[in-house]
């Protein structure tokens, strides 16, 4: 990714990223020494992706464990590797104790993959469909996140939940993040809402914490709104926004 040194306060969000080639990430190191709100907005993006992976994150079953443990104690190890004469003693032992624990590693991987590939069989298409919608879920999210024209919006909902909207007009999308969103309770689900004028229309649900890309289009909205609504949504708002988040220009 190539950026013009002027456009150095847009880069915040491909640097929380790791999008950035390693010249431009030390000019943006040094840059962010000096300047408070460069430092202040990559902090910001960085913890938003941290939100975002872990709402994404999926923990194995625990019949993975076992699988493991149980395939390591038949995993045939490496014998020892023994230098010829014409090997120097120091190199042939420094080789031997790099060897040595790359072929454990080596072998429990292999024990790691095969108790994987067990319970992948097992879980099949839902697996593999999960990880595509994971996937592409990921890559919208992240499309936004390192635009280069990606500018960041935070606030507190009525209930106590911490909020960002990140949006970039260039790619006509915006993210929305909630860490600390109560259980939105029985019946109940928590819309997203672009504000129109005055005019609430619908963009989306989130659950109680989450990152989502707002449906819709915010190229003409001015606010995020978020409102808890009966399960399946509204077609307007029948309850008052837990929070209206203006657009960042």
């Amino acid at each position: 990714m190539k950026h013009h040194a002027s456009d150095a306060h847009t880069l915040a969000a491909a640097y929380a990223l790791g999008a950035l080639e390693d010249g431009e990430r030390k000019d943006f190191d040094a840059h962010i020494r000096t300047c408070e709100a460069c430092r202040q907005e990559a902090a910001e993006f960085e913890a938003t992706a941290a939100r975002l992976a872990a709402a994404v994150a999926q923990p194995p079953p625990p019949a993975v464990k076992a699988q493991v443990m149980a395939a390591i104690e038949g995993v045939r190890q490496l014998p020892p590797r023994i230098p010829s004469a014409a090997s120097a003693p120091v190199l042939g032992g420094l080789l031997r104790r790099r060897a040595l624990p790359l072929a454990l590693a080596a072998s429990v991987v292999a024990a790691m993959l095969g108790g994987v590939a067990v319970w992948q069989e097992r879980t099949g298409r839902d697996l593999q469909q999960q990880a595509r919608q994971a996937q592409q879920r990921l890559d919208e999210v992240s499309t936004v996140l390192a635009a280069p024209d990606a500018r960041t919006a935070h606030g507190r909902t009525a209930n106590g939940a911490v909020t960002t909207v990140v949006a970039s007009a260039r790619q006509n999308k915006a993210v929305f993040t909630a860490g600390g969103l109560p259980a939105p309770g029985a019946g109940k689900t928590y819309q997203l809402w672009l504000d129109h004028d005055g005019t609430m229309r619908p963009a989306g649900f989130i659950d109680h914490d989450g990152t989502v890309v707002l449906t819709g289009n915010p190229a003409d909205a001015g606010a995020v709104g978020l409102t808890l609504e009966p399960t399946g949504g509204s077609p307007r708002p029948t309850t008052a926004p837990l929070i209206l988040l203006a657009l960042p220009a």
